[in-house]
């Protein structure tokens, strides 16, 4: 069941994605030749003006069929300089038209991310965390480093503030400790009543990506938080704000993979991961309760979406972001590319792609083998 749920939660993601194509497609005048719900066999279509609306057997996200995508291969075939295709079709176009069309799968998954954050803080939730004392690693486990025992924190310390951002509670903390790997912080502590100020230098656990200092949250403080918005406009900023935040930690996880500071091999999860990670916050979320599901399903969806969203910016060809960069070289040179020199880019993007792809394959498999 948790696989079934993850299925469906990647798969309406898909959806979106190229709900954003067909939509932007329109929009430019480029004829829509089928648009189906689903992969695979076609279960039932219909015919609607120039586009068959499909649904098809496999529930993975859908496709969008635009007419002139085949143009490529035909003048790869007729030795063209240059594609030649009709007006209404993909390559006929303006490539500031093309673009736009590539460009709006992935801006339909950072909606939809914005969107979860936005419900998620026009609802409001409830959680539980400890409070903002701590107790050092090291000191329960003398195999552990403790950065912060190391220059100057203790247990008990109540920690006030780091980089001068308030601390409400331990999740608080972990938070910002956790994004913040590798970096120079200031932490304002309350110790017997006096405030101190510890400095120290975050670590990085290169394995998962987080930020590390070695402390823990003292099991004796336990507080009730509740998050709520007074109105549409602070839940609009919410949304916009944790949109921003999670688009900047991705690009720094893609940054600690380019530059190796972290383990690419545990640290990067493949497709049955990420579709078991899913099913599983679903069914524990509703496990909790309706609206605690609801809260914590819609923020990994919004992860996930955020990250395809970046994902598929990647100038590489075969993703959007290649189709993105040609359509820019394009626009620059005002002549189109050759149809060769796509090709034989397009066979290198199609390479790094099926590495990205097996790398990925390759960690779930030796994940699951561990497990």
């Amino acid at each position: 069941m948790i696989y079934i749920w993850g299925i469906l939660g990647l798969g309406t993601l898909v959806f979106f994605h190229e709900l954003g194509h067909f939509i932007a497609a329109r929009l430019s005048g480029v004829k829509v030749e089928a648009f189906s719900i689903g992969m695979g066999p076609v279960l039932l279509h219909k015919k609607i003006k120039d586009t068959d609306y499909r649904i098809s057997a496999i529930p993975l996200g859908g496709y969008c069929a635009m007419k002139g995508e085949k143009d490529f291969q035909k003048a790869l075939e007729e030795d063209q300089k240059e594609i030649t295709a009709d007006k209404d079709s993909f390559y006929g176009i303006h490539p500031a038209k093309r673009l736009m069309i590539a460009f709006a799968g992935p801006l339909a998954n950072l909606v939809i991310g914005f969107i979860c954050f936005f419900i998620i803080a026009a609802a409001g939730y409830t959680y539980y965390s400890a409070g903002c004392k701590v107790t050092m690693a090291d000191e329960d486990d003398e195999c552990t480093e403790s950065i912060a025992h190391k220059n100057g924190m203790q247990s008990g310390d109540e920690i006030l503030s780091i980089n001068k951002k308030k601390m409400n509670d331990f999740s608080d903390i972990a938070e910002f400790i956790m994004t913040h790997g590798d970096e120079d912080v200031s932490i304002e502590v309350l110790r017997d009543g006096e405030k101190l100020e510890i400095k120290l230098h975050t670590g990085l656990n290169k394995d998962t990506g987080a930020g590390v200092i070695g402390i823990k949250c003292d099991s004796s403080s336990k507080i009730k938080r509740e998050y709520k918005t007074d109105n549409i406009f602070e839940a609009f900023s919410e949304g916009a704000k944790k949109t921003t935040e999670t688009i900047s930690l991705t690009v720094k996880g893609i940054s600690y993979l380019i530059t190796a500071k972290i383990n690419a091999k545990k640290a990067v999860s493949g497709p049955a991961r990420i579709t078991g990670m899913l099913g599983q916050t679903v069914q524990d979320g509703f496990g909790i309760g309706i609206k605690a599901g609801i809260v914590t399903t819609l923020n990994f969806i919004a992860l996930i979406s955020i990250s395809l969203f970046l994902t598929n910016l990647l100038p590489i060809p075969v993703l959007d972001g290649g189709l993105i960069l040609f359509s820019i070289i394009e626009i620059i040179r005002r002549k189109k590319i050759n149809p060769k020199i796509m090709y034989y880019i397009q066979i290198a993007g199609v390479a790094i792609v099926a590495l990205m792809m097996t790398f990925a394959i390759g960690s779930d498999i030796l994940y699951f083998i561990k497990k």
